[in-house]
């Protein structure tokens, strides 16, 4: 019985770990409307893959995998359309250096 509540608290502690990893990720994105370090395939990425993942959680009891997964759902797709918003229609000068 240790072992499944030391489980417990670990799955808790890293749960809190990622959602506060991603709010100033979120805050900074919303506040600075400022997303040209981010790659739009990657996020597009993310999206697709969380979306396969749901096929998987939806198998499961409800219970904290759900409620992580939808936290981590519900950050991406608004970091694709933050990005869609803010990003996807500027356009983006490059400047080559020729030697």
């Amino acid at each position: 019985m240790e072992i499944q509540r030391i489980q417990i608290m670990a799955g808790f502690a890293s749960s809190l770990i990622f959602a506060g990893g991603n709010f100033p990720m979120l805050f900074k994105a919303v506040k600075t409307r400022d997303l040209r370090s981010y790659s739009l395939a990657n996020i597009t990425l993310s999206n697709v893959g969380n979306f396969i993942y749901w096929l998987y959680v939806v198998t499961l009891p409800v219970g904290p995998i759900w409620y992580l997964h939808g936290f981590f759902t519900v950050t991406t797709a608004l970091m694709l359309l933050l990005y869609l918003r803010y990003e996807a229609g500027k356009t983006r000068s490059t400047h080559y250096i020729v030697e």
